[in-house]
Parts: structure tokens; sequence; C-alpha cells
């Protein structure tokens, strides 16, 4: 009876691996449509969008993404995609223990990205947009107060 029962909380703890899955949908919309984009993770192009908007399908890992779309006669836009936490992950850890997180982690079912994303091409006669981020920068630290 102990192993059921056992095997049953591991299985549990590593819901995300089966419900949300290793990968995950990213939509991206451009005004105007008809951008292509390149998604881009630690330096290397993971994934194309031919012409916006559409969808492709990625594998979720730790690491941020670059979102690249480029059309004839407007800037390259920049989307910085952050690589966050999935919502059931600290549940997981308390019902499954470390277990359930390990698995997840390890195969990157604990992780999630923005999606849709949508990016505001600018002609090029207008000044070059500043990247966009999925989260708000972090403020930086001044240093730590020493008294």
């Amino acid at each position: 009876m102990k192993i059921p029962a056992i095997a049953m909380l591991v299985g549990l703890g590593a819901c995300s691996s089966i419900i949300d899955g290793t990968t995950q949908e990213i939509l991206v919309n451009t005004n105007p449509d008809g951008a292509s984009c390149d998604l881009i993770r630690q330096n290397i192009t993971i994934a194309n969008i031919p012409k916006t908007p559409a969808a492709t399908t990625i594998e979720k890992t730790k690491y941020d993404l670059s979102i690249e779309c480029t059309r004839e006669g407007f800037h390259k836009a920049v989307y910085f995609n952050k690589s966050d936490v999935a919502g059931a992950t600290f549940g997981k850890i308390i019902l499954g223990g470390g277990i359930g997180w390990a698995i997840d982690s390890a195969s990157g079912a604990d992780n999630k990205y923005t999606s849709p994303v949508n990016l505001t091409l600018v002609p090029l006669d207008a000044p070059a947009p500043a990247p966009t981020h999925s989260h708000p920068p972090e403020p930086k630290s001044e240093g730590t107060p020493t008294s």
C-alpha cells in the first residue's frame, strides 16, 4: 500500500510536466502585420515566424527569449520575454515536496513566457524605439547600508 501512495505523490508533484507540458505556444502580433520574427535564446535562433500575426511552439526553459521582428520600411522591433516561474510551482513544492519540483524544473515545465506578444513597428523616418520587456527592469541597488 505504501508504494502506490508514494507513486501518487511523485506523480502529483510533477503535475506541470503532465498538465502544462514542456512546450509553450508563443503568439506574436505586430502593428502593422506582415513582419518576420525570430525567437532567440542564448544567442541561438530557436524559431521563426515568417509573417505576423502567427504563433510558434517552443521548448520552455529557464532562459529568457528575445523576439526580434523586421519588416521592410520599419525599424527592427525587439521584445525581451523573461522566463518566469509558472504559478502552480510553489503549490507543487508544498504538496509534492522537492521531488515534483525537481522533475518539473529539469524538464522546463515549471517555466512560462508571456504570450501573446504585441509589437509596434516604427517607420524608418521616425526615431528607433527602445526594446520592450515582459517585466519592467528591476531597480538597481545603490549598495547595502553598513550601519
